[in-house]
């Protein structure tokens, strides 16, 4: 038993302390380590018919799978959130967690650690909605969904606007550029479409993957989408009473009140217009970052850019 307590307490020093890409990975780990323990237990129960387990297994993993029917969806508007943690092969899953560290760990580094989630939301939610979409006119689409894929393609998406010249070393196939594994994964996703093979799941890769591009060419025009899910966020957290991540939002000092023309205003205005112009500073130089590992990748960059964007990365 002091072996499973040791191991619990990793996992919850991991999740507490580590980035967002820890949290999903653990996450997710944790809801597959869920499902198959269920589905062990009803085996016990059912005293091994593997039918009927999978009978019954099947028909409660469906009220946690994305729907492709509009009269189901209806009665469960929870599926398009809990389809995208859900995963039953262990294939599916492992090369699933693979590719969350891989493009979420970029996307961290490149855009911030606080924007991993809500691209990742963001991927899941168009994800399904394409699925949901493509069940209504294309055939072998199938009657439910389930996976993170589509929520990591769209970091996928991201990382290859931001990084693509970034590599990563492979099994077998050494150092590879992320724009080919990005780009050979959305050809399968175009193939499978149409040899109209798990249509549905396809297309649902495909939309989280326009998602993540979109996501990036929008914040280079100044519109954060994150922003938008941080806040939904905050307030479903503040409603419980919590908060994400165990991090307390600090809080502001009160500002003394200043007579117009006073020392204590000259002060205040001098301070805001150094505080906007270091913003303004810093914007800048993260701006020619990012264009120049877009240009040339992230190996190019010198030991003070990569210091500095990884300072960047945990504002």
């Amino acid at each position: 038993m002091a072996v499973f307590g040791s191991i619990w307490d990793d996992i919850r020093h991991s999740f507490r302390m580590g980035n967002m890409v820890t949290r999903l990975v653990i996450i997710n780990f944790a809801v597959f380590a869920l499902v198959k323990i269920t589905y062990f237990v009803m085996w016990l129960v059912l005293q091994g018919d593997r039918a009927q387990t999978m009978a019954l297994f099947d028909e409660g993993l469906y009220w946690l799978c994305m729907p492709s029917e509009w009269k189901t969806l209806l009665f469960r508007l929870w599926t398009p959130f809990t389809s995208m943690f859900l995963h039953e092969g262990l294939g599916h899953f492992l090369g699933n967690l693979i590719a969350l560290y891989l493009f979420g760990g970029i996307v961290g580094d490149l855009l911030g650690d606080r924007r991993v989630l809500p691209l990742y939301l963001l991927g899941g939610l168009v994800g399904n909605a394409l699925f949901f979409i493509s069940a209504q006119f294309l055939p072998y689409v199938g009657t439910y969904a389930l996976g993170a894929s589509g929520a990591i393609m769209a970091l996928a998406g991201a990382t290859l606007i931001l990084a693509p010249d970034y590599r990563v070393m492979l099994l077998l196939l050494g150092e590879v550029k992320v724009k080919y594994i990005v780009l050979v994964l959305v050809l399968l996703d175009l193939v499978g479409i149409a040899n109209q093979s798990n249509t549905g799941g396809h297309a649902a890769h495909i939309g989280g993957f326009a998602l993540g591009c979109l996501f990036v060419y929008r914040l280079r025009d100044g519109v954060d989408m994150a922003e938008y899910v941080n806040n939904i966020l905050d307030r479903v957290f503040g409603i419980f009473g919590g908060n994400r991540g165990g991090r307390k939002k600090p809080k502001r000092k009160p500002q003394m009140a200043a007579q117009r023309g006073g020392l204590a205003s000259r002060q205040a205005k001098g301070q805001a217009s150094s505080d906007s112009a270091y913003e303004q500073s810093f914007q800048e130089k993260l701006d020619t970052i990012l264009d120049k590992i877009k240009e040339h990748g992230y190996d190019q960059l010198t030991p003070e850019e990569k210091e500095f964007l990884f300072h960047a990365s945990k504002k």
